[in-house]
């Protein structure tokens, strides 16, 4: 990191979170085009999320591998980054690290580091805090007779913080408006799809009432990271819901991966999330008139794919959101070439944002970038360049040198001043 930021950066060990860009721009792909607008920025915002598959086996293991700039992974997604340039980004899978260690450590020997001619990118602030992975809960979650490993945390994982998330900016972020819902109890949800035992009679009865009274939603956590662009605030809402498999007929991780979604939904929808409280003690959801983008790998594709019907519809059918629909012209190779599960997908490979098993699930759009209705998209895309761009070497195909999710980005006219 460049010292003229060093000074910059915030930290609050209570809260967990530390406050501490890129150059060169990736071909745009179908997406709506919005007329210019007076009474928004000049230069368009751009916000991504990118499950980079950062995360590792062992705590620590994670700080070693970027203690210098030598691992092959870390410099490829770093490379990603840099060409796609956001202004925001989320980070799904970065283990977390207490003090955000291994944030810096990947900004200072990766990200501002050039990546085979890539501009370095730099990223003045960020946002770390602790995940439900791998903390345990105490319970035999699995029901599986035993209390014990990843599968009887609050959110798997085999050590505490795998699996986290990160969010940088080259915007300031209002560290002292974070929200964190790391703690709030799937109960408390009004209407939730709690799972049912199907050996017994009762229903919604999967996890005992004293689990019940532990049992975070979040398999790792919601955030709500407001960011200031240009006088004007624009929430970051990062999650990354538990992917709906590895699981029984209970479909326990299905149905909480549903709700993990409606999470946001509620949030930003008026007078729905009334029930809603954060880590230290606010009720509520958002003001009706502020400016949002839901970040992150839903783990839920509109068609196909293991995720409880309409899932993640939930967002896409939301009035208050739009849905950009970025396209790549690799993914729909990839479908073509792959063959399997994809060719009886019913979505249009276009929108498909991770690369999954060709047997099943097949790729799927798992990755979303959805802001409020008055951030207007103006451009939009997923970085899966076609095997003949030189570029493919980043993505590739199983075992992949980055990540089998893909970077996904919407450019958005943020409006002038006010909140």
């Amino acid at each position: 990191m460049s010292p003229r930021f060093r000074g910059a950066i915030i930290a609050a060990t209570t809260a967990g979170l530390v406050c501490a860009g890129a150059l060169a721009a990736v071909p745009a792909a179908a997406a709506p085009i919005a007329p210019p607008d007076a009474a928004t920025q000049s230069e368009p915002l751009r916000v991504a999320t990118y499950n980079l598959s950062l995360n590792r086996n062992t705590a620590g293991q994670l700080v070693t591998d970027l203690s210098t700039g030598a691992n092959a992974q870390a410099r490829t997604v770093a490379e990603v980054i840099q060409r796609a340039n956001p202004d925001v980004v989320l980070l799904n899978e970065f283990d977390y690290v207490e003090g955000g260690l291994a944030v810096d450590l990947f900004r200072d020997n990766y990200l501002e580091v050039s990546q085979n001619g890539a501009a370095p990118a730099e990223y003045p602030y960020a946002f770390v805090a602790p995940s439900n992975t791998g903390v345990p809960s105490g319970f035999d979650l699995n029901n599986n007779g035993v209390v014990s490993g990843g599968d009887d945390a609050f959110g798997f994982g085999v050590f505490e913080g795998q699996y986290g998330m990160v969010v940088l900016s080259k915007h300031p972020i209002v560290t002292d408006e974070v929200r964190t819902f790391q703690h709030f109890l799937w109960r408390d949800m009004p209407g939730a799809l709690l799972p049912d035992d199907p050996a017994t009679a009762a229903s919604a009865d999967w996890y005992s009432p004293e689990e019940l009274d532990v049992f975070r939603l979040s398999s790792k956590s919601h955030w709500d990271v407001p960011v200031e662009v240009g006088g004007h605030t624009v929430h970051v809402l990062a999650s990354h819901p538990t992917p709906p498999t590895f699981d029984g007929v209970e479909d326990r991780n299905g149905l909480r991966n549903h709700d993990e979604i409606r999470f946001w939904a509620d949030y930003v929808t008026p007078g729905k999330g009334r029930y809603i409280y954060d880590d230290d003690g606010g009720r509520g959801g958002l003001s009706p008139s502020s400016s949002f983008v839901i970040l992150g790998d839903q783990n839920a594709d509109p068609l196909d794919g293991d995720s409880v019907d309409a899932a993640i519809d939930q967002l896409l059918d939301h009035r208050w959101i739009v849905d950009p629909q970025p396209t790549s012209a690799g993914a729909v190779e990839a479908a073509a070439l792959q063959g399997g599960a994809n060719a009886t997908h019913l979505g249009d490979p276009a929108y498909d944002t991770a690369d999954f098993a060709d047997g099943a699930p097949g790729n799927l759009r798992a990755d979303y970038v959805l802001p409020s209705r008055d951030l207007r998209p103006v451009d939009a895309g997923v970085f899966w360049p076609v095997q003949a761009d030189p570029l493919s070497a980043l993505t590739g195909v199983f075992p992949f040198p980055s990540s089998d999710h893909r970077l996904v980005w919407v450019d958005v006219k943020v409006p002038r001043g006010g909140r």
